[in-house]
């Protein structure tokens, strides 16, 4: 890989795009390897959950690369997953955490929004400042940032292209934590190792199925359908569903396989 970098400890996957003197924008190149690093760690049933984050104490990702599009003069391409090959990636039920290191503007918000957690440095910042430059935030900005905040002041920061602060996109709900920076990584492991307390089959299901049922009518018609969620019916047959009881009633950590 030459604009990311990717490794593994234990069943942890960290994804870190690697452009810091260009704030890790995100060109061609990054685009395709962003969609094989996610692949990877999708299909890799020993990998359970996906760190992101960005080089740098500057940014997390200042979004496109928009010299190195002028330059081509060619319109922007993505790959199968989407812009960076995950924010149309709907299948993915392993937990992606962003950990935002600084400025997440543009594709860069997307990137973050497209994550289940989002757990920030104090000098973090999120915007979509794309009419600035005449584009939309057409990358899942949109949709996600006005249903995952207050509509009114999602839409304040849409229509003024406004940067949010660390600390007001805590008070909205839009990150989990904000610490200070040199404390990132740190906060982002214990989250991980929380997460990793748990069956893999059962954390899996559980974020298939909180997903399934927002496309429900209702509460009601999500109870009554989640039994016939394909995510649901393999948890039923999975491994980690009898170890559990039975870690349980040995009175011992359990040994989950993820299976």
């Amino acid at each position: 890989m030459q604009f990311i970098t990717i490794s593994r400890a234990g069943p942890v996957t960290t994804v870190t795009l690697n452009r810091p003197e260009v704030m890790n924008a995100i060109n061609v190149e990054m685009h395709a390897e962003l969609q094989i690093a996610f692949d990877e760690f999708a299909q890799d049933p020993d990998q359970w959950v996906c760190v992101v984050t960005g080089a740098g104490d500057r940014a997390f990702c200042a979004g496109s690369d928009l010299k190195a599009a002028a330059k081509s003069g060619l319109p922007p391409t993505y790959p199968k997953s989407g812009y960076a090959g995950l924010i149309e990636r709907f299948d993915c039920n392993k937990p992606i955490i962003a950990a935002v290191n600084g400025v997440a503007l543009g594709g860069g918000f997307e990137v973050a929004l497209a994550c289940d957690l989002i757990i920030a440095s104090e000098n973090a910042s999120f915007g979509l400042p794309e009419p600035l430059v005449g584009a939309v935030a057409l990358g899942g900005g949109l949709h996600r940032l006005s249903r995952q905040m207050p509509l009114k002041q999602a839409m304040g920061a849409i229509l003024t292209s406004r940067r949010i602060s660390a600390e007001d996109a805590l008070k909205y709900g839009l990150v989990n934590e904000v610490v200070p920076q040199a404390e990132l990584m740190a906060c982002v492991e214990n989250w991980c190792q929380e997460i990793l307390r748990a069956s893999p089959v059962s954390v899996r299901t559980s974020k298939a199925v909180v997903n399934r049922g927002l496309m429900e009518s209702s509460v009601e018609e999500a109870m009554k359908n989640q039994a016939e969620y394909p995510e649901f019916i393999a948890w039923r047959a999975s491994e980690d569903i009898k170890e559990g009881p039975s870690a349980f009633a040995e009175k011992r950590k359990p040994k989950w396989t993820g299976r």
